[in-house]
């Protein structure tokens, strides 16, 4: 859609630039983000993670670096792919039985069909749509979005890719700018720096983004850890990994488990400080905390499971949590 902005030379990825944000701006964000994520938690579908996978993740990933895209677009496209594909199928889903109760339409069988035929479409779909939410980097336009396509030996138009790009708008009811693990990180960090938590900015992002991309591209493995820990259990039941879901996709528990993981590999001495001004900032426990930087570590090290578990993971109510101190 539209010529490409060849922003790349430009502009430079220096990486976010920390204590430049006024406190008041900074307890308006994390409200808005503790009740975004919260309103998210409460309406959960079910089939949630399940376009997480890691073939998925990854294929996103090497587009976006293929793209010269920023971090923030990687994880949206996923996050974006992840809901668009669980409305879509639900939404057809649905259609499907009512059609085939009135004695027309096409099976659910078809319909399949036709989500994978276009699953890959979509993705380029979604990533585009990422491309455009960053201001300061490449958008990637029609042009190079079905060169890629076409590389994989698909015969779309780029009529296709406008009828695909507002396929997923539609579906998702415009709703697309949302707020990222990343965007959860960085204001932490923001916060950790204002309440007086003095650690060196930069090498920590950078080591939260390397960690964020290996808990997406190692999500199943780190929350089979997770879920072990709580119910102190190899072999957790069915109900037990649905109602586990919560914790999957609480975007808040993964940024204070990728920052407290974070200053465990780089700061050690720090660690202890950090965990207690995470706990008074989210009203995640340290427990859960610990839980969770553990279950990373394991997953990067494979270490064994220490005799005395940790216990009680997961995330605290609504209400527990606070603001970042005065």
């Amino acid at each position: 859609m539209g010529s490409r902005v060849r922003a790349g030379s430009r502009y430079r990825d220096s990486g976010p630039i920390f204590g430049e944000i006024a406190p008041e701006i900074m307890e308006d964000t994390l409200i808005r983000l503790a009740t975004e994520n919260e309103r998210y938690l409460r309406q959960l579908s079910g089939h949630a993670g399940c376009f997480k996978e890691t073939r998925i993740v990854e294929f996103i990933f090497l587009l976006s670096e293929k793209w010269h895209l920023d971090q923030p677009a990687r994880y949206q496209a996923v996050e974006l792919l992840e809901r668009f594909m669980i409305r879509q199928v639900e939404q057809m889903h649905k259609a499907s039985k009512e059609n085939v109760g009135q004695g027309r339409g096409s099976s659910w069988s078809s319909l399949k069909h036709q989500i994978y035929d276009t699953f890959v479409l979509r993705l380029v779909s979604c990533v585009q749509l990422a491309s455009k939410l960053s201001l300061h980097y490449n958008i990637v336009n029609s042009d190079t979005a079905l060169r890629f396509l076409q590389s994989l030996k698909f015969s779309y138009t780029k009529q296709d890719l406008l009828e695909s790009e507002l396929a997923v708008l539609k579906t998702l009811q415009f709703q697309i700018n949302v707020s990222t693990p990343l965007a959860y990180v960085e204001l932490l960090l923001e916060v950790l720096g204002h309440n007086g938590c003095l650690l060196p900015a930069k090498p920590l992002h950078q080591m939260c983004t390397q960690l964020l991309d290996f808990s997406y591209l190692t999500r199943d493995t780190i929350y089979d850890t997770l879920l072990k820990i709580a119910i102190e259990n190899s072999t957790p039941s069915r109900l037990q990994v649905a109602k586990f879901l919560t914790v999957k996709e609480d975007f808040m528990l993964l940024a204070v488990g990728i920052i407290s993981t974070s200053v465990f590999v780089l700061n050690p001495g720090h660690w202890k400080e950090v965990v207690e001004h995470l706990n008074s900032i989210t009203g995640i426990t340290s427990q859960s905390i610990l839980e969770f930087s553990y279950a990373v570590l394991k997953g990067i090290i494979g270490t064994s499971t220490p005799e005395q578990r940790p216990r009680n993971s997961g995330t605290s109510a609504p209400g527990d949590r606070i603001l970042p101190p005065p």
